[in-house]
């Protein structure tokens, strides 16, 4: 027998130990010893790590927390949930699409309200940034950001969506966010605050997207360019801006529209950075942001500047945080 031919053995034998353990713990669980069958998935996850059985040790893992979470058994299901991120950790295990989709379907299942599930996605973030000191992957904030959308968790959806390239979703879902929970004078101000962020971390694309989608499918708004809204014609003349780079334009930009952006103190910290992002224009030396208002800058941007005389890359990734 060559070596591929006993490798590929090998591994059909270990599936069937897995899957006869596999019934074998079912079993206890659908008679209802749930306490004893959570012990036996820790007792073997810790057998199978010590012998480097990552793969099977995630997989019996991820099969009885979804095991857990069809009984309602939800501290058990968040513990071999949480092991399942312990494998993928230590075994350094490459990030791919199904492992992604497996961290999310967990993450959809927890109760809401529970910490378990707060420690789960942080340190599922974590994972998911590969080592590359980024705010964890795309992909894994987009699938995120549409559990809690279902959720009617709008605001933190919102935050996930920023840290994806879903621009469309994200603009979607803002609609839905500003009908529900927004007043009619607000609808502006929905997608001003995301355009704004999208920018801030350097993603034009996801920018213009949420822009485009979120005006031309909001019932409140009629079709324009121009819009009735002035804020909607300042990020609409913004975009146009960015892509040319012409710091006079901006600058005449945000002077012309003082008055629609004094309606959020944000906004103008917010322009700050996009001036230093894509037009050139240095720091505010005077204005190290601080208290409140420099943790969420810092918790949005990160603490890295662009090199001088770096253009600022579309980049739908998020950016670096300190």
């Amino acid at each position: 027998m060559s070596e591929q031919e006993s490798l590929k053995s090998s591994s059909v034998r270990n599936r069937g130990g897995v899957q006869r353990v596999e019934g074998k713990l079912r079993a206890s669980v659908e008679r209802g010893d749930y306490y004893e069958a959570h012990q036996m998935y820790r007792t073997l996850f810790f057998r199978y790590m010590s012998q480097a059985k990552h793969a099977e040790a995630r997989e019996l893992m991820y099969n009885g927390a979804l095991l857990f979470f069809s009984y309602n058994q939800q501290n058990s299901a968040a513990d071999l949930s949480m092991l399942e991120l312990e494998s993928l950790e230590k075994s350094g295990a490459k990030v791919d699409d199904e492992t992604l989709e497996h961290l999310a379907k967990l993450f959809s299942l927890m109760d809401p309200n529970s910490p378990e599930r707060v420690a789960f996605v942080s340190r599922a973030i974590k994972w998911s940034s590969g080592g590359s000191g980024k705010l964890g992957h795309p992909k894994l904030h987009q699938l995120l950001a549409l559990t809690l959308w279902k959720e009617q968790n709008y605001s933190e959806s919102r935050y996930h969506f920023l840290h994806s390239s879903d621009g469309e979703g994200c603009a979607q879902m803002l609609v839905e966010y500003s009908s529900a929970r927004g007043f009619h004078g607000e609808v502006d101000m929905f997608v001003a605050q995301a355009v704004l962020q999208f920018l801030c971390l350097k993603n034009k694309t996801s920018a213009l997207v949420v822009f485009t989608t979120y005006t031309q499918k909001h019932p409140s708004i009629e079709k324009g360019p121009p819009y009735v809204q002035p804020l909607l014609n300042f990020l609409w003349f913004l975009l146009l801006a960015v892509d040319g780079g012409k710091l006079t334009v901006f600058t005449v930009l945000c002077e012309q529209y003082q008055p629609s952006l004094k309606r959020d103190p944000m906004y103008n910290e917010y322009l700050d950075r996009i001036g230093q992002l894509f037009f050139g224009v240095p720091p505010n030396q005077s204005s190290s942001y601080g208290g409140l208002l420099g943790n969420l800058l810092n918790s949005l941007m990160g603490s890295g500047e662009e090199e001088e005389g770096e253009e600022a890359q579309e980049d739908s990734s998020p950016i670096e945080l300190d």
